[in-house]
């Protein structure tokens, strides 16, 4: 019996853990935190109530509450999570090796306690220790402990290897136990799939009308100055240039001019290459501010056509002339911004 109590003793006997190194000036610790293994760790009111409201709130609290000699627990977590915890509001350097060995119960004392900076760098550091196999139990300590980042970055992750992710035993306990969680899971596949989508559909639309804005200018070029073989009515046919910096596009222009000129079917007779040509020398003129004066065959023609229909309100098509006019500002925009790059490298180098 004797041993017995003896034993019971030590085990309520409490231990006390050594003090969170920090500035030799600092005054004594003045008060303990205690974990979930009875541990007490001595640390400083002043230092703890400074990083964390929730922390000043408790050690403001009437003495008769905390004890005759101040205590806080924090339970639920590893000693040495608690420890690191400590370390971290006394110091606010952050280590990777805290991160790595208890980067979990960091997140979620840094939540519980208000701690936005730690909360904030140990979101971002279990956002780099991402792999399948914990991925599902980062989104549910995201969700509860309202980590943004963490909760992007998984979900992005997720969605790019759902067949992997699909075979753990994180998401089979998910599809029994959280099945909102699931559900929200998939709608998020669903929208992200959705949006790859669009950004597709739009860059093919944007190369679309880059590449008929490049189009108007070989052909505005060919009209007017000539290109290789193919030359202006007024223009010594003999005197062949040399091809332009954008020849693979002028090249086809010429073929189509050439076969627009000789061609016997038309566009009323059902000619495709014909139809193109037709429809290039349309967005030219829907687009073409030189008027009178313009070089480029059809063009005055169907502008008066392109009055007529204005008034019959051809929404498309202007819409089309208005893409295709700011595709080519864009490209405008981006050469003179990639001009003055290579000026500046080359007066740096000079």
């Amino acid at each position: 019996m004797v041993q017995l109590k003896n034993r019971l003793a030590a085990r309520r006997r409490p231990i006390y853990a050594p003090p969170v190194a920090v500035s030799a000036d600092m005054p004594d610790p003045d008060i303990y935190v205690v974990t979930s293994e009875g541990i007490r760790i001595p640390a400083h009111s002043k230092i703890l109530a400074s990083a964390s409201t929730i922390l000043e709130e408790i050690i403001e609290r009437p003495k008769k509450d905390l004890g005759a000699i101040p205590e806080i627990p924090i339970l639920g977590v590893p000693y040495g999570a608690v420890s690191a915890f400590l370390v971290l509001l006394s110091s606010s350097v952050y280590s990777d090796d805290h991160i790595e060995m208890y980067g979990v119960h960091l997140l979620a004392l840094s939540h519980l306690y208000s701690v936005e900076q730690l909360k904030m760098r140990c979101a971002r550091g279990l956002a780099e220790r991402l792999t399948v196999e914990n991925l599902v139990d980062m989104i549910q300590l995201a969700r509860l402990c309202h980590a943004p980042h963490l909760y992007v970055k998984c979900m992005k992750l997720l969605s790019k290897d759902f067949k992997s992710v699909e075979g753990t035993e994180g998401w089979k306990f998910l599809q029994e136990h959280d099945p909102y969680l699931e559900l929200e899971i998939l709608q998020f596949i669903d929208e992200e799939e959705q949006r790859k989508q669009r950004a597709k559909k739009g860059r093919e639309s944007l190369k679309l009308y880059m590449d008929l804005s490049e189009a108007m200018d070989c052909l505005l070029h060919i009209c007017t100055e000539g290109c290789t073989s193919v030359v202006p009515y007024n223009m010594d046919t003999n005197h062949n240039k040399g091809p332009c910096s954008k020849f693979s596009i002028c090249h086809g222009i010429q073929l189509l001019l050439k076969h627009f000129g000789t061609c016997e079917k038309k566009v009323k007779g059902g000619c495709l290459r014909c139809v193109r040509m037709w429809q290039l020398f349309r967005l030219h003129s829907s687009i073409c501010e030189q008027g009178d004066e313009c070089k480029v065959p059809l063009c005055r023609q169907f502008k008066v056509t392109e009055e007529r229909r204005r008034r019959r309100n051809d929404s498309r098509w202007r819409l089309l002339a208005r893409k295709v006019v700011s595709a080519k500002a864009m490209s405008s925009l981006s050469s003179s911004l990639k001009r003055k790059r290579v000026e500046e490298v080359t007066r740096q180098i000079s």
